[in-house]
């Protein structure tokens, strides 16, 4: 049965951040995920998590300056060194809480610069992340973003993951499975789910349109829940919404999927 993480960088957001931890493990949540949390002390971090029994199942690499609309550097030229300090900025976070993976945002395309040359940057990039992580017993994820969210953003499809994955060519780079941004990009989300199934480390949801609760919008969840299941899908699936109403009145999805509530 699917084990459902809350993302709490979407999920409660009438809270503070550090709220968020307590509302997840009262609505039944065994584990948290979020962008990043960078400016918490990771001791604060993992207080949290052991209080209210918690898991902390993904965070991601720094990503720039995320208030100014940055969305990653993994491509960025000039971001270089900086994206490598992260490295080691996130394995740190990552120990300190437990975190078994992380996730790499490529970023948006700086304009002007040819396509193949961010895409060598961020080849470049994984394979010096992916072996620093793997030492630390860590997975690298990549995840693709559709466009119309995130206009510029250089990964959006499994066929891009497929192609920078074969030029890194190491086999701690997993794949971020998002159903809401693949609905949007390709379709075809079980098919696709299933066939590269071996080197997706983690699932997140959301429907479509208007990326709310799963059972407001075109995805039928009851399947890709019974087909996670049918391949033995055994990673955390990652509630990453915007509740239409409050996070806890908008819970009614998982009621039939007891396994929330599974460590």
């Amino acid at each position: 049965m699917p084990r459902f993480s809350a993302n709490l960088s979407m999920l409660y957001p009438d809270l503070p951040f550090m709220e968020r931890f307590e509302a997840a493990a009262r609505d039944g949540f065994k584990a948290v995920e979020y962008v990043g949390a960078y400016d918490q002390d990771p001791a604060v971090l993992k207080a949290l998590l052991e209080r209210f029994g918690l898991v902390q199942a993904l965070f991601n690499l720094p990503a720039g300056d995320w208030g100014s609309g940055e969305r990653g550097i993994g491509c960025h030229p000039d971001r270089v060194d900086e994206f490598r300090r992260s490295v080691d900025t996130a394995i740190a976070f990552a120990s300190a809480t437990g975190c078994g993976q992380v996730n790499c945002l490529a970023g948006i395309a700086p304009s002007g610069v040819e396509r193949g040359i961010l895409e060598k940057v961020l080849v470049d990039n994984l394979a010096y992340a992916a072996p620093r992580l793997a030492d630390a017993g860590i997975k690298l994820l990549l995840e693709p973003i559709n466009r119309r969210d995130m206009p510029g953003f250089l990964i959006n499809s499994t066929d891009d993951y497929e192609r920078i994955a074969d030029a890194v060519d190491h086999d701690n780079l997993y794949l971020q499975y998002d159903f809401y941004h693949m609905q949007i990009v390709q379709g075809d989300l079980i098919p696709t789910f299933r066939r590269l199934q071996p080197r997706i480390a983690h699932v997140q949801i959301a429907d479509h349109p208007g990326r709310h609760e799963p059972g407001t919008g075109e995805i039928n969840y009851s399947n890709i829940f019974k087909a996670l299941d049918e391949v033995g899908y055994a990673g955390w699936v990652g509630a990453e919404y915007r509740p239409l109403a409050s996070t806890s009145a908008g819970l009614g999805w998982m009621q039939p999927w007891p396994a929330v509530s599974a460590s």
